[in-house]
């Protein structure tokens, strides 16, 4: 089992750890064999990389090893490392606003070396001899479109993201591999035009999913995604990483993210780990299924992967939110049959935009109105004779004075009659005086 190979290659890279890092439907057709790659087992180097084994690489190198296909990786930069990348790095750009016009020079003082590892893992060469670091797609054409982090850039994040998606499918790329994470599910609706135009020119985007030990206890954009390939981590075992990984539905499938190795900038190689390990590992893959069934479209390769995944054992429900589809097995995606599929089974963003974007509300209808024949007002009244205020007229006496009158008589009359009343009585109280 895949498993097995996995532990295999573990216990064998303990014996010599130590030494290296201190020195540095339809059937699908089957594809043509190609001739054996210079490679090493025994080296040092070659031996720490577990993955080969463990995940199929080396059965899949004697189908392909990644010709005429092209990853871009968007990340801080691939070094400038003859030894290690050769002529594969076929092209670059700097979009951070910090880096140099061809996309080599690391941006970043803490992160400088991530796209150098992350390209390595991917498709470093190795030796003629069959020693040094090699990469899943060895012979893989790489493009270097560096980004920067925080303060390593002067150009907003989200706009460095869009502007090296365009230009990694505007000069070729067939896969797109990004390495980062931003730890909120939600992206700003400028990437929405950006993915959506790798899916139109049919590019592979793989994502990585994130690390709890770096704080991201759920995946965050961009893979969260639709139609993304969001790569989880596991240990030498198989077993879900629990620093070097993270944990969501949108999870695909899972590779090594423990116990890494990278080339750094400067040429020295480096121990490292992370799902930013883990997702190179994935796009290398996906370019030797590209370069095995040209004939395939983004969405095939991507199903062909996430379809002869390794199960893990005591999962039973996929995509499970810590292993998605199983564990990559790059020999069963090079060579399985697999039914072909019409969409992407990683989502549709599209679909996604259409539903929870609010589009721009077009300009309201001007309203039509119809004229309204109106009949005209009749004639006004003559004005009447001007007369004197002083001298009452008839409306006056009319609706004036006699009202006045009526209500003013009762009132004086009841007045009289209270006040003669009131007289009496006081007469009737008065004392008689005794005559004289």
């Amino acid at each position: 089992m895949r498993l097995q190979a996995i532990v295999r290659g573990t216990v064998a890279a303990a014996a010599i750890a130590a030494s290296v890092l201190l020195t540095g439907a339809t059937p699908t057709p089957s594809p043509t064999p190609t001739p054996p790659i210079p490679d090493d087992p025994s080296d040092p180097v070659r031996a720490l990389e577990y993955w080969l084994d463990g995940a199929g690489i080396r059965e899949a190198w004697q189908t392909t090893r990644g010709e005429g296909v092209t990853i871009a990786v968007i990340d801080t930069g691939i070094g400038r490392i003859p030894t290690v990348f050769g002529d594969a790095v076929v092209g670059g750009t700097d979009v951070s606003g910090s880096g140099s016009p061809d996309g080599r020079s690391p941006v970043g003082a803490v992160d400088g070396d991530h796209g150098s590892w992350v390209a390595s893992l991917a498709a470093a060469r190795g030796k003629a001899d069959g020693s040094g670091m090699i990469g899943v797609a060895p012979e893989a054409d790489l493009l270097s479109v560096s980004i920067g982090f925080g303060a390593a850039a002067s150009v907003p994040f989200v706009d460095q993201v869009a502007d090296g998606i365009r230009w990694a499918v505007d000069n070729g790329a067939d896969i797109i591999n990004m390495s980062f994470t931003t730890n909120t599910l939600d992206w700003d609706q400028r990437w929405d035009d950006a993915f959506l135009y790798a899916y139109e020119h049919d590019v592979v985007v793989v994502v990585a999913a994130g690390n709890r030990g770096s704080g991201t206890s759920m995946v965050g954009a961009p893979a969260t995604i639709p139609g993304v390939l969001t790569v989880g981590g596991v240990d030498q075992t198989g077993t879900a990483s629990v620093e070097a990984s993270t944990q969501g539905i949108t999870i695909g499938i899972s590779a090594p993210s423990e116990g890494l190795l990278g080339v750094s900038a400067d040429g020295s190689l480096a121990s490292w780990r992370g799902t930013s390990g883990a997702a190179p590992i994935v796009a290398g893959t996906a370019a030797l299924v590209r370069s095995a069934h040209p004939e395939l479209d983004a969405a095939n390769v991507i199903n062909r992967i996430i379809e002869t995944a390794l199960p893990v054992p005591g999962v039973t429900d996929v995509p499970d939110p810590l292993y998605g589809y199983g564990l990559l097995d790059a020999d069963a995606a090079v060579s399985a049959s697999v039914p072909p599929v019409d969409a992407n089974p990683m989502g549709d963003l599209a679909e996604w935009v259409r539903l929870y974007r609010r589009a721009d509300a077009a300009p309201a209808p001007e309203p039509e109105s119809t004229p309204v024949d109106v009949e005209p007002l009749p004639p006004a009244d003559p004005p009447s004779t001007a007369g004197s205020p002083l001298i009452p007229s008839a409306e006056s006496l009319r609706y004036g004075t006699l009202p006045l009158i009526m209500l003013s008589v009762p009132g004086i009359l009841f007045g009289l009659g209270v006040t003669a009343a009131a007289r009496r009585i006081r007469s009737a109280r008065k004392p008689s005086t005794p005559a004289a």
